[in-house]
């Protein structure tokens, strides 16, 4: 269907704090520097800042911010076999006065940014009928050809990756393919790749980087199917014509040294496929890629050693596809503990040098901070012994990397003593399951007893990543802070539970080649409220000036979660945040609804906005005629069981 534009009044709950509607509202007028201003990058820029130079939104008048218009992408009336799945986690582009976005469905739409009127749409046509492993789009990128003519065909350029792992290229003007681009506009990209995953298994979710007229890609491979999972090869092409440039393997080819017992390596050539948003630097034609687990995540015996270069921060050259340098931070990753975070690329200001880095947020909730050009750690970086207690077969890293920077969840074990309730009785019943299974904090291996797994796979820090201040040196991200059941099952056990059905409220995984099939979900009371005290998810600022945490706050209430109680603050969630020049934070991401603005120097919160649904995305700001505008995607999250939409919605301040 068409997508529509209304302007909101009374559906979106007013402000914190808020103005009367005759109250006069201070609005500075925006300067020149302002107009220039444009967010072209899913991350604002090319290297993930989340940044925004605007300064019209300021403290002293954000809670007078109201609604402007909302476009509904009509994504949800199509009634898609994995639809259960599907997500809005799209962050628009903002170029010369119009807003780009995709959604999961395969649309790709150009609306006008100052009112929300559609321009054009372009629909990919994906088969709705197939299942999908995850129905997710972040976004697309936007470039523009130095050698084609203002005003000629395909001259600037949207370009978008699908969940049926197509690449296709559109006029940024008309939305009409570019012909020249592969196939009439299009590369289908899985052929060769998928092994033992399906078609649906395998995805482009998140937008290809651009250096220069090179476009570099990564994927999103479902979990746990098999140990022969597709192959996690990130690729580049020419963005003129689609021709293959170069492609990297994040898997080595040779036994890694000082492991006599390794197999060769093609015996688990699947997956540590790097699905995040990827970060360019452009003066030094380097890309930074999070990459992910090789496959399957909960059990490695069939995959020994530490599996270079899954789990690792990776800078390759944009015009060879020759590493240049790469950090593994999860060793033999048994834990989902994917990079999931764009790699965010700032000058760190030490000792009265500038110094490019480049920052790791992770799932653990580590923040790793290195040297751009090199990789070397720029705090430091301690090899520390973990627990070895794996299953039969399996064959553990004896330690893991930990940063000097202080951990932005809860990591250590969690005991009968930490066991939280809505009820006396459900307090009792999460104090016995926790006793009945296996924590050692950080890095407790899957077993068949069961692990809570603390931090989850969920984040710490997910791939909503996180948003920089230059001036204050500040980084502020949201984090999950609760607690996972992960548990291996002997592989006639697991199919003794797939044929019955299976338990509710238990994600199973074949696990395909290994002894074993897995099964996990949240840790969680009968009431399906996780069984450790709130909050389960936060808003941090950590000061790399100082090495040290700002603040640290609930992000969200229980308002939602009948019959969870409303003074429950704290609550999961997917998203990241926006930082402006005037010292604010805008967030989603919680599972309440609500967009929020937040004091940047404190985290107090200044205003809020309730959503069609929650706004499990990374809200977005740009300035259009004689006001600064914020977006945000207000899908909500099937799998977080929240409301769901397909709206897109923008404020402003009142003229």
């Amino acid at each position: 269907m068409r997508g529509s534009t209304f302007i909101l009044a009374a559906a979106v709950t007013s402000l914190l704090g808020g103005c009367s509607s005759h109250a006069a509202v201070d609005v500075p007028p925006l300067d020149a520097a302002a107009h220039a201003f444009q967010w072209n990058a899913w991350g604002g820029d090319a290297g993930g800042s989340r940044f925004a130079p605007l300064t019209q939104i300021t403290p002293a008048n954000v809670a007078a911010l109201k609604p402007a218009w909302t476009f509904h992408t009509g994504a949800l009336a199509k009634g898609w076999e994995s639809g259960e799945k599907l997500t809005f986690e799209a962050t628009p582009l903002f170029v010369d006065g119009t807003l780009y976005f995709s959604t999961a469905t395969g649309e790709v739409f150009a609306l006008d940014a100052a009112t929300g009127t559609q321009r054009w749409k372009y629909d990919a046509h994906v088969d709705g009928s197939e299942d999908r492993s995850e129905l997710s789009s972040r976004g697309v990128t936007w470039w523009r050809d130095p050698t084609a003519a203002a005003g000629t065909a395909c001259a600037t350029r949207i370009f978008f990756g699908t969940v049926d792992a197509r690449l296709i290229a559109l006029d940024a003007a008309t939305g009409k393919p570019c012909e020249g681009f592969g196939e009439h506009g299009q590369l289908q990209l899985s052929a060769h790749l998928l092994r033992d995953s399906s078609k649906g298994d395998y995805e482009f979710t998140s937008p290809p980087a651009v250096d220069g007229d090179t476009l570099i890609l990564g994927s999103s491979i479902g979990d746990n199917w098999s140990a022969a999972n597709a192959l996690g090869v990130v690729r580049a092409f020419d963005a003129r014509t689609g021709a293959l440039r170069w492609h990297w393997d994040p898997i080595e080819r040779t036994a890694e040294a000082g492991d006599p017992d390794a197999k060769p390596y093609p015996t688990w050539d699947g997956a540590a496929n790097a699905w995040g948003v990827f970060s360019v630097d452009a003066a030094r034609h380097l890309v930074f890629i999070p990459s992910g687990s090789a496959s399957p995540d909960p059990y490695g015996g069939e995959r020994p050693g530490d599996n270079h270069w899954a789990n690792s921060l990776v800078a390759l050259d944009t015009a060879t596809g020759k590493l240049v340098w790469a950090r593994q931070l999860i060793h033999h990753d048994v834990w989902d503990y994917d990079l999931a975070a764009q790699p965010m690329l700032v000058d760190l200001k030490r000792d009265g040098q500038s110094i490019p880095a480049v920052i790791q947020l992770t799932k653990t909730g580590q923040v790793f901070v290195f040297r751009r050009d090199d990789g070397t750690p720029l705090f430091d970086i301690t090899e520390k012994p973990v627990p070895q207690d794996g299953v039969a077969g399996e064959k553990l890293s004896p330690t893991q990397p930990f940063s000097a920077l202080p951990s932005l969840v809860r990591n250590g074990p969690v005991t009968p003593a930490d066991a939280h309730g809505l009820t006396f009785w459900d307090r009792n019943r999460c104090r016995a399951l926790i006793a009945s299974l296996k924590s050692e904090g950080i890095f407790t291996p899957p077993s068949q007893q069961g692990t809570i797994e603390m931090p989850s796979y969920a984040g710490g820090v997910n791939w909503g990543s996180g948003a920089w201040d230059p001036a204050t040196q500040t980084l502020v991200t949201n984090v999950n802070d609760l607690p996972m059941q992960v548990q291996l099952l002997p592989r006639e056990e697991w199919l003794r539970q797939i044929k019955a059905g299976g338990e509710k409220g238990w994600e199973y995984a074949r696990m395909k080649h290994t002894p074993y099939g897995m099964r996990r979900r949240v840790l969680q009371s009968p009431l399906g409220a996780p069984c450790i005290a709130p909050p389960w998810g936060r808003v941090v600022a950590l000061n790399l000036g100082t090495g040290k945490l700002d603040w640290s706050i609930p992000l969200g209430t229980g308002k939602h979660k009948a019959p969870w109680p409303i003074s429950i603050k704290g609550m999961p969630g997917m998203g990241g945040p926006l930082m402006t020049a005037s010292g604010l934070v805008f967030i989603g991401a919680a599972t309440d609804g609500y967009l929020r603005a937040l004091d940047r120097a404190t985290g107090k919160e200044l205003w809020r906005a309730e959503l069609p649904a929650p706004g499990m995305a990374t809200p977005m700001t740009y300035a259009v005629g004689n006001r600064q505008y914020v977006v945000i995607a207000a899908g909500g999250h099937g799998k977080l069981d929240t409301g769901r939409s397909d709206a897109l919605v923008a404020f402003k301040l009142p003229e």
